[in-house]
Order: C-alpha cells, then structure tokens, then sequence
C-alpha cells in the first residue's frame, strides 16, 4: 500500500491520504464479495480430488506403492499451477495461488519426509471425541474420521446407519497401519500407542451410551472395532523394542516446511531467537506486573460449581461486551452463542490441567483465546464465498493465523482495557505467553533431534510459570506429542503472534492517524484463516514476505542432497 511522506501541496498528500485508506477499505470489501479466477478454481478441485488417496476395501490405501504410483499425477497438477501466468492478476488471486503452491509443498514434503502413515501411529486414529477449536483437526490425520461429538445418543435412523457402516472401517484402516507403519521414530511410536489405547476405551465408552447395548448390530460393529483396536496395540507394543530411531526430522527440514508450506518467513534459528525473547519478556513482564500488584489482594480460585458457573458466565458476558463497547472488532450476534459451550465447569483443584487454573481465578485470559469458536462460527453462518478460502487449508497450514490469532488477542485485549478492573488478570496473561514460549522451545529443539520428547516436556514445564504445568501430565504429553507431529505447531502461537503484531505495525504506519483497530480486525476476519504471511499482503499490498520465501526457495530434494 502507498507508503506516506511529506509533500508541500496539502491537497495533494490529503488525496495520498485518502488513497491509502480506501484501499484498506477495498480489501475488506473485495476479500468478502470477490471470488478467484476460474482457471484457478478448476485447479483447487481437481488437486483437492486427487489429494484424498483412493480406497481400497472401503478405507484410503496409505501404501508407499500407492503414492509412488499417483506421483506423476501430482507432478502434472504442479505443472498446470506452475505454468500459469499470474503476474498480472490481482493481489488476491495472487494470495489464492499461492494457497494452491502451499499445499502442495505440504503433499510433498508429506510424502518424502512426514510420512504420517509410516512413521506416525497415532495417525491411525480414527475417533475424535470433540470438535477442534481451528478449521481442522491438529495434527496429520487420515482422510476419513468419525467425530463422535456429532453423534447424539439415542441414536436416530439415520445416525445410527451412519455409524455402523463407518464403525465397519476401523478393523480395515487397523490392518493396513500394520502394512504401513515401517518407520524408526522411536518417540512417535511410543507415544502413538497411547492415542490408540484410548481409541478402544473410547469405544468401550460407546457401549454404555442411550440405548445402545439393546441394538446388536451397532454392538456388534462396536466389539469388532474394539477387538482390531486392542490387537492393532498389542502389534505396536510388541515393534517398539525394534524402534531407535529420530523423531525429529531436523533443522533443515524445519525450515524448508514452515517457510514453502506454512509460508511462515522465518528459520529454525529466526524461531529459537523469537521463543527464547518471547520466553524471557513474558517472565520478566510477569515478575514487574507482581511487584505492581504487591499491595492487592491476591486472586482466588472459584471453589464450588455454582461459584465457577457465575465466575464463568460474567467474564464471558464482559469479554463480548468490552470487544463491542470500545470497538475493537465488529460484534456479531453469534459470538455469545458460540462462547456458550466452551465456559468450562467447575474442577476440582488437584485435577485442573494448566489451562483450568487460570480459567478457576478469571477466566477471561483464556476466554480471549477462545476467539477461535467466534471465527469457527463466522466460517459456518458466513462462509468466504471464495472456494479456496471457504474452509480449512489442509496439513493445518491455517496454524499461524489462528493460533496466532488466538494468542495474540490474549494481550492485545489486555493492552486496550481489558483488565482495568482487575489487574492481576494480568499475571495470567503473561503466564499464558510464558507456557506457549515454552512448549515452543522444547519442541523446537525435539524437532531438531537435539533432545527427546521427553526432555522437551521438561523444557515446557520448567519454564511455565508458578509450577502450573506440573499438576496434571496429560495435558504435557498431549502437547509435546501433538507437536512432534506436527512440524511448527508448537511454536505457531508465538511465531503467529509476532507476525500479526508486526502486520499491526505495517498497517498502522500506512494509515497513520486513520489506523482503527475495528477495521484492522474485520479485514483480517474478511481475508479468511489463511496464513499471516499472505494476510499481510492482501491487507498492505507488500508481497516481501513472500518474495522473500519464493527467492530462496529450493526444491526438497536439493535440501535432502545436502
């Protein structure tokens, strides 16, 4: 966008002014009402076609002969992308190709280094229990699920088909894993068995819901699912002495997928500088806001259900109203609503993970974060009407954008009033950066193989704040192991963060005194949840980020040579 300097003829730098801010304007109004090119479209369809690996016996076939056969299919979609004149389209359609390039970076380094199917047990797990708080699942995850949390028991006809005929999968999806799981990564096998183990108790769990035991077929489906579960865990228990190998796939690797497929513009080293930075001002803003704090009175955790239900339901109510009343984003009916389910209830003190605390003393730090159901809702009720930003970007490249997001409004909600009432909020706030700052770290140095995943934890727990990472390990493996799989996601908070803040910057330097935070917020809303890199240039008209990426860019194979 037109970047403003002194000119002598007031009329003149009046227009200027008034250039720059209607195309801030324009980029929310055409980010909401223009779709793409329709060469671009057919494209996205066909590659979205092709990416879902065909089925063999009613499951998707995760073979290595399967890839290895569809691979000069992909390279052709690569072609038609490649050979596609762009130059002089518009910003947007620009961003859309790059989407389309992103994604498929991501089949590729899928499929040369990931290898969820080989390396990865936990990506044969084939129940979710709750819906995700982004646009998709985390983590690599097969292309057919049953999301159980849809399900409402007792089952009607239609549901109750529905689940048979899916329930019928998981004995063939079982077999192939012990086809397909020829990987080394000790630590993502080890821990992998968990989310199986779980897997059949989630099943067992099925058994005793509304209804169900009296239906003999569902019950039957339900004991064949359960027996192939515990026998696909006692076949991976019995591998694991043979498993030796990295779980990391290093720094080189690293960087190649968060810069090609994430488009994050950052390095290994540019995101342990970061951590490391965001780590010790979150520590030490902590320490400054406890030493303000000294003479007030210290906060107290809600200690009885109905205790935390008010708790809960008034910092909920003030979050959405101090968002409308000071005009920081436009407030859509649904924002209630879509808060509603996600209050949280009362848990008792030894048994609340790290999140939990904070929620118990006030939950509005954790509430800010819950931003994410406000933009699940809007992606729902008002869908981007163009079809390559209507829903999730695959491999989870939405990461920076909406746990960035997400985490980045936990202070910048702070820093406009949030807390004025209640400054010892603020210590939570703080606590929160420190926690994503240090999981972070330790999956960082995981994925370079430097450490294993269990010292990444150590990492992760030592430097959170007041021990509260040390009440309750589920929630510690969870993450570590979720961030093993996924390459950049553990450092996507913080990373995310920076990015949005620095577009914040670039924006406000373009408007100047007609920067609105309002504005900025919609337009983000408006560009879809797609990665910050790509935000920055639809909403400033500065491509470097990407320039940047796309001129260092090397092909995998030349990173893999070396």
């Amino acid at each position: 966008m037109f970047n403003f300097i002194k000119i002598r003829n007031s009329n003149l730098s009046f227009t200027l002014f008034l250039t720059g801010f209607f195309i801030f304007q324009l980029t929310i109004a055409q980010t909401t009402d223009q779709e793409t090119r329709p060469e671009l479209v057919q494209l996205f369809n066909d590659w979205r076609n092709f990416e879902s690996p065909p089925l063999i016996d009613g499951v998707f076939d995760y073979s290595q002969e399967t890839f290895d056969r569809r691979w000069e299919t992909f390279m052709s979609l690569k072609t038609k992308l490649e050979g596609l004149e762009k130059d002089n389209w518009s910003v947007q359609e620009q961003v859309d190709w790059h989407l389309l390039w992103a994604e498929m970076n991501g089949y590729i380094f899928n499929t040369t280094i990931l290898k969820p199917w080989q390396r990865d047990p936990a990506f044969y797990k084939s129940i979710w229990t709750y819906k995700s708080d982004v646009p998709a699942h985390e983590g690599p995850t097969p292309h057919f699920v049953i999301e159980l949390w849809q399900y409402h028991f007792p089952l009607n006809k239609e549901s109750r088909k529905k689940l048979i005929s899916s329930l019928k999968r998981i004995p063939k999806l079982n077999q192939q894993a012990q086809q397909n799981l020829t990987g080394n990564a000790k630590d993502l096998w080890i821990t992998g068995i968990r989310d199986i183990q779980n897997q059949a108790k989630v099943l067992e769990g099925i058994l005793s819901k509304p209804d169900v035991i009296e239906d003999y077929a569902l019950v039957s489906q339900i004991n064949k699912a359960l027996v192939s579960t515990n026998s696909f865990v006692n076949w991976l228990q019995k591998e694991v002495p043979k498993k030796n190998g990295p779980s990391g796939i290093g720094k080189e690797n690293y960087t190649w997928y968060q810069q090609n497929v994430h488009l994050v513009p950052l390095s290994w080293d540019d995101e342990l500088i970061l951590l490391k930075r965001e780590l010790a001002r979150a520590w030490s803003s902590l320490k400054l806001e406890e030493h303000r704090n000294r003479n007030l009175p210290e906060l107290t955790a809600a200690d009885s259900a109905d205790a935390y239900d008010l708790l809960a339901q008034n910092a909920a109510k003030e979050l959405v109203e101090f968002l409308d009343k000071n005009d920081i984003v436009t407030v859509k009916d649904y924002f209630s609503e879509a808060l509603k389910p996600h209050l949280g209830k009362y848990i008792p003190a030894e048994k609340r993970n790290f999140f939990w605390i904070t929620a118990h003393l006030d939950p509005k730090p954790l509430f800010s974060h819950f931003y994410h159901w406000f933009e699940l809702e809007r992606m729902k009720l008002e869908p981007n009407p163009n079809p390559l930003r209507k829903n999730a970007l695959l491999y989870n490249i939405f990461d920076s954008r909406s746990e960035g997001l997400a985490t980045a409004v936990e202070e910048m909600f702070m820093n406009a009033g949030l807390y004025d009432k209640n400054p010892r909020a603020r210590e939570i706030v703080y606590i929160l950066i420190a926690q994503r700052a240090a999981r972070g770290l330790g999956s960082l140095y995981a994925h370079a193989n430097i450490i294993s995943m269990e010292n990444a934890g150590k990492i992760h727990s030592e430097y959170t704040p007041r021990g509260w990472m040390k009440t309750e390990k589920e929630l510690l493996v969870f993450e570590q192991h979720l961030y093993l799989r996924q390459p950049g996601y553990g450092t996507s908070y913080i990373t995310g963060k920076y990015l949005i803040e620095e577009m914040m910057m670039d924006v406000a330097k373009q408007k100047k005194k007609k920067f609105n935070l309002k504005m900025f917020f919609d337009a983000l809303s408006a560009i879809g949840n797609i990665p910050v890199s790509l935000g920055r240039w639809e909403m400033t008209q500065d491509s470097s980020q990407i320039q940047n990426i796309k001129n260092s860019f090397r092909p995998l194979k030349e990173v893999l040579a070396n």
